[in-house]
């Protein structure tokens, strides 16, 4: 599976941005589940949300109730809907996949280049 994130920019705080997260490859994209990573300058990855084959969903604290993530199988894309940003919220984001919903890092395989987001004060 080859992925290719997009959508990131520079925004106020308290604006909005959707990423985007499209596979593609000989694999069936619906058998994974994708998940969302940043990593701020100087700083490791951390995890942001992951979805499911099937819809599930989950986040890190510090999103919860402003980001949302959502799938389109049909057309093999994952997104992740950013509301309220916070300059916090600065980092280059990564979609990933994996054989399960997960938390953890290394239960990803194949990465996309990331996309940049910086939220201005």
């Amino acid at each position: 599976v080859q992925l290719q994130a997009s959508g990131g920019g520079l925004v106020q705080a308290g604006g909005s941005l959707r990423l985007s997260c499209a596979a593609s490859g000989r694999a069936t994209f619906t058998s994974y589940a994708v998940g969302w990573f940043r990593q701020a300058p100087g700083k490791e990855h951390d995890f942001v949300a992951a979805i499911s084959w099937s819809g599930g969903s989950t986040y890190r604290d510090s999103v919860k109730g402003r980001f949302t993530i959502s799938r389109d199988n049909a057309k093999n894309m994952v997104y992740l809907l950013m509301n309220s940003l916070k300059p916090s919220d600065t980092a280059v984001y990564y979609c990933a996949t994996s054989l399960r919903e997960s938390t953890l890092i290394n239960d990803y395989d194949y990465w996309g280049q990331g996309t940049l987001v910086t939220v201005s004060s």
